[in-house]
């Protein structure tokens, strides 16, 4: 591993942890999994314990210690699932896909694991692909839940889907709009903020239809990668008080004109958000 793995920033106010798990980030997005080799060259480099790196990498679900395939299915087994079915449910994404819970296929497209509890037990069976949650599922509708998975279970149709609808975006700092009305993302204008991440530095533009998670940036950015966001008038990152509760990452925050505020998470490829119009940020 290199040392730019090792030497990622941190802030003064960061704890110790917080930095073993920037770096486990970005092991994870180069690997698409943390091997065994890393993390021993991340206890080396740290002085942690190889225990302890562990403990950091088993206890963030967003991690993972074998490789995974590009959609990830998870079949709850717990009690009200199981009593509903869940086993028969199971075992039809065993037998389409070919291989048991924690494997995943040959063609690296899916990983299948089975999970005790997903918090909707009145909906069971319940199946999340890529963090969409499929409830009352029949074993009829395994097969179209992996042919969804794989079309891509974010696309929308923007000018029909009544869940998709326009905001205007200021810095919940300065107060500064956010908008583009030059640079359209599903012809509407574009919200634009700069954002950090690894040694890479340059703008980043977001759709300003809520609902809509299509994006234009200046650079590639990896999937799982949690980026830094900042406004691009004051230069002050944006970040919130408050985690993803999808993969505990911290949410960016802005400022919804007419009152409000929206906050989207900083890792790439998830889609944890959440749209709050009742009132202002930080107490204002």
């Amino acid at each position: 591993m290199t040392d730019q793995t090792i030497t990622s920033p941190e802030s003064k106010t960061t704890k110790p942890q917080d930095g073993i798990i920037s770096i486990l980030e970005n092991i994870q997005a180069r690997f698409g999994y943390l091997p065994e080799k890393e993390l021993r060259s991340v206890a080396e480099q740290t002085g942690k314990s190889l225990v302890d790196i562990y403990g950091v990498a088993t206890f963030y679900k967003s991690f993972s210690l074998k490789p995974r395939g590009k959609h990830l299915v998870s079949v709850c087994l717990g009690t009200a699932c199981h009593v509903r079915g869940g086993p028969t449910i199971e075992k039809e994404f065993e037998h389409r896909l070919n291989v048991k819970p924690g494997e995943t296929t040959k063609d690296k497209e899916f990983t299948l694991e089975t999970v005790a509890c997903l918090g909707a037990c009145a909906l069971g069976p319940i199946v999340v692909a890529d963090g969409h949650y499929f409830s009352k599922v029949i074993t009829s509708k395994v097969k179209q839940i992996l042919d969804k998975t794989l079309e891509g279970l974010d696309k929308v149709e923007i000018k029909t889907d009544q869940r998709i609808f326009p905001i205007e975006i200021s810095c919940a700092r300065c107060n500064h709009s956010l908008m583009e009305p030059d640079h359209l993302i599903d012809d509407h204008p574009s919200i634009r903020v700069t954002i950090s991440f690894e040694r890479k530095h340059g703008w980043l533009r977001l759709s300003s239809l809520y609902g809509s998670f299509n994006i234009e940036s200046e650079y590639e950015i990896p999937k799982d990668i949690v980026a830094h966001f900042f406004c691009p008038h004051c230069h002050t990152e944006l970040i919130g008080g408050t985690n993803c509760v999808e993969c505990d990452s911290p949410m960016v925050p802005m400022i919804v004109k007419g009152g409000g505020v929206i906050q989207i998470c900083s890792r790439r490829g998830c889609k944890g958000h959440m749209l709050d119009l009742s009132g202002g940020i930080y107490g204002e």
